[in-house]
């Protein structure tokens, strides 16, 4: 399925089980890294969805811009209040130089042309701007679940079709090598470190200290292993 057929249809459950468990927790981190960068900036994110992150952002933000290539999840994003346009990753839809922080979540591995998807995130943030792009980590757990799944190949430079939508698996030195030229990698992040599944997370009481255990492994060496990979990258 193309990923403009396959998000709309899944907008219409996607927020079904993101405000408690797994998926508050993966927003919590994914937004904790770019916080105090928020803070009277222009901002913009790549792949929206339905805004529960931009709804954050722009609280902080002098601006904030969210993009999405799925129409019905930018319906849900409007009722938000929310300043969003309908583009693609590889094909922004703003001038160069517009944006002090551009981030993308839960998005880049789902694009096939990834190195035009960087190119557009460099292009369109200004010198002395950050990024923080997230990958499927193929150095992880989560992705070592994944080799089981029958059915499923992940290559060696982490493309794969899952069921439903194309999604790649990438090594930090795959990032680097498809990084464009005149961006610097800052620090790495990882998310969802001890984790292969997410149920842990979902359990009564047991989730909430999964939680705070998962925190806690996101400021040690092995966040290079999260399930999420976040690379800060700055243009000089």
């Amino acid at each position: 399925m193309d990923n403009r057929s396959y998000y709309d249809t899944f907008s219409e459950t996607y927020e079904a089980k993101r405000h408690y468990g797994y998926h508050q927790f993966l927003d919590d981190a994914e937004f904790g890294l770019v916080e105090k960068h928020c803070g009277g900036a222009d901002v913009l994110e790549v792949g929206c969805g339905t805004g529960l992150i931009l709804q954050r952002a722009a609280v902080l933000a002098k601006r904030a811009v969210g993009v999405d290539i799925s129409p019905g999840m930018l319906e849900h994003a409007k009722q938000r209040g929310l300043d969003v346009y309908e583009g693609s990753a590889t094909e922004l839809p703003f001038e160069d130089n517009s944006f002090d922080l551009v981030y993308s979540f839960k998005v880049l591995a789902h694009v096939q042309g990834i190195e035009d998807a960087l190119r557009e995130i460099h292009r369109v943030t200004r010198p002395g701007g950050r990024i923080f792009a997230e990958f499927y980590n193929r150095t992880s757990l989560r992705t070592l679940v994944k080799h089981l799944k029958p059915g499923t190949k992940i290559g060696a430079q982490g493309d794969t079709t899952d069921d439903d939508v194309f999604t790649r698996y990438d090594s930090l030195s795959d990032i680097e090598a498809i990084c464009p030229v005149g961006l610097q990698v800052e620090r790495i992040h990882g998310i969802r470190i001890a984790s292969p599944l997410a149920l842990p997370f979902d359990l009564p009481l047991f989730g909430r200290a999964w939680a705070g255990l998962e925190r806690a492994l996101m400021h040690t060496p092995l966040k290079r292993f999260g399930g999420f990979l976040v690379v800060e990258l700055s243009k000089p």
